[in-house]
């Protein structure tokens, strides 16, 4: 074991003082996220390391004796566990002794293992002297289309472990387990912060913002955030890739004779003309009133258009269609029968 050495509460996103219940969730919900089986191409090694680092950490926190070591000791609880077998056996030795070697060479192995560990851990978990950077934050945001085509400041809430102001990360005030942080030596602290979300970022985008993840321990720099975006349903305007579709209702007479109409936009509505003869799921192309691209350009607008019939028909109306029926028309039906007799 010991293949990483970032701190593994912050691997799994927990705080020292999690219960056992809480150290299972963080596994199973990270898992989840990282399992390499769900990523491909390069980012599938990344999550080969990540994955391997979750299952180091779960199955050290997840064992109440190799939790309580690590708790002592940090990352190098394994060595330290060794050498702390190996000088008790040596002050044994030593103290069954009656030369003043023995107690020398116990005193001496006392010393090796404090130059090499230096007492207790930190707060954070790592021996001192040992500096490690900052877990990475992964968090979500939802952009409306609205946010895309213009770009946002995201208001990001997060919590992060800070050093307990009542024992001062000691764990203890006056040899009694610290009651602020319940021996944790850190305490988690809400924070809110802006980030800025560019226009035209596509959904499932991974927006790094750096320096703003966990704080690092013993002087390591501070690990990234990273914000997954996904875009949100509109009721109105449907997405493909930078361009939009919206269905435009239209009157059979509009249709038929052409017309000039309001259509929606991202913006303001804009008119329209539709043409002589439009047939129902026909396209007007509006260029330049989609969404951002990556080259700095604009996707189109598609109105699809839908006929529709009044919902109630006045007097003079119905005669005007009675008219119309009188009159001779081919029948629209006559090629899809005709397919039909084709099988």
């Amino acid at each position: 074991m010991g293949t990483t050495s970032r701190d593994y509460y912050q691997i799994l996103g927990i705080s020292r003082g999690a219960s056992a219940e809480d150290i299972k969730k963080a596994y199973r919900r990270l898992a989840r996220q990282v399992h390499p089986d769900l990523h491909g191409g390069v980012k599938k090694a990344e999550m080969e390391k990540k994955f391997k680092e979750l299952n180091e950490a779960h199955e050290v926190l997840s064992d109440p004796d190799k939790r309580k070591k690590y708790d002592q000791y940090g990352s190098d609880w394994e060595q330290a566990e060794a050498y702390e077998r190996a000088r008790q056996q040596a002050g044994a030795r030593a103290y069954r002794s009656s030369d003043a070697g023995g107690a020398f060479r116990a005193e001496a192995f006392s010393d090796i293992f404090e130059n090499l560990f230096g007492g207790r851990g930190s707060a954070g978990g790592a021996p001192r002297g040992f500096a490690s950077q900052g877990e990475d934050l992964e968090t979500e945001a939802e952009l409306s289309l609205r946010e895309v085509l213009t770009g946002v400041t995201k208001r990001i809430n997060l919590r992060e472990p800070v050093v307990c102001a009542g024992c001062q990360g000691r764990r203890t005030i006056r040899g009694r387990q610290c009651q602020t942080c319940t021996g944790a030596g850190s305490v988690l602290e809400s924070k809110t912060i802006e980030v800025r979300v560019p226009a035209g970022v596509q959904d499932g985008t991974r927006v790094r913002v750096a320096g703003k993840g966990q704080p690092g321990m013993n002087g390591g720099k501070r690990g990234d955030l990273y914000l997954h975006v996904t875009i949100a349903p509109d009721r109105v305007f449907q997405r493909h890739g930078s361009d939009l579709h919206v269905i435009l209702p239209v009157w059979p007479w509009e249709a038929a004779l052409g017309a000039e109409v309001m259509a929606p936009t991202l913006g303001e509505p804009v008119r329209v003309k539709i043409p002589p003869w439009s047939q129902s799921d026909g396209k007007l192309r509006l260029k330049g009133k989609g969404l951002p691209t990556a080259s700095g350009s604009h996707g189109d607008l598609f109105l699809i258009l839908r006929i529709v019939m009044p919902a109630f028909l006045s007097d003079e109306e119905r005669k005007a269609y009675e008219e119309l029926q009188r009159l001779r028309h081919g029948d629209p039906r006559a090629d899809l029968l005709a397919m039909a007799r084709r099988g």
